[in-house]
């Protein structure tokens, strides 16, 4: 059960409203974000929302770096939202369910380990490696490097914020 409760806008409360989104789009995080400043809560949304839709990352290998944060970082939420995220991008079954394992799962490809690595290092030492670093370069142009990086720290955060209030899993979305 979330710390507190989620937001209920009121009639003079039209960005926020806009920013919850209706159903069935208008998600607890979103319930939980609206608390923030408008322009806090405007800006929490939009960077997730530009990494998920602006990106120039292949949309599988993205949701690879969004779910291993989610889980690395114990959210729950996260982590069931951006499985279904998954299955929507194409990912296979087997891969989604190898996140839980990570980079040393063998059903991931040469360039799937090494985002998974990243992912890993980034999460749990707060810095990449030199070793993971350079091999990941040689795979990706300085742009999608940045973005992958903002990818994983955007989603780390998330994950914290949703632990942190303990947001739920919307009841018609249950766990698992």
């Amino acid at each position: 059960m979330a710390r507190i409760p989620y937001f209920q806008p009121g009639p003079e409360d039209t960005e926020k409203k806009a920013l919850q989104g209706e159903a069935p789009f208008n998600l607890n995080i979103f319930k939980m974000i609206t608390h923030a400043p408008i322009g806090i809560a405007r800006q929490f949304i939009g960077l997730p929302a530009a990494v998920l839709t602006q990106g120039k990352l292949d949309p599988i290998l993205r949701e690879m770096v969004i779910t291993r944060a989610g889980i690395l970082c114990n959210s729950q939420y996260e982590v069931h939202q951006h499985f279904k995220l998954c299955r929507k991008v194409g990912m296979p079954d087997d891969k989604i369910r190898a996140l839980d394992i990570g980079s040393t799962a063998p059903v991931f490809s040469e360039i799937e380990r090494l985002v998974l690595l990243f992912t890993e290092e980034f999460v749990l030492n707060r810095k990449v490696s030199d070793e993971t670093f350079a091999a990941i370069s040689r795979h990706f142009p300085h742009e999608q490097l940045v973005e992958l990086t903002i990818a994983a720290g955007c989603y780390m955060m998330i994950s914290i914020f949703l632990n942190t209030f303990e947001v739920d899993i919307e009841a018609k979305d249950a766990p698992f």
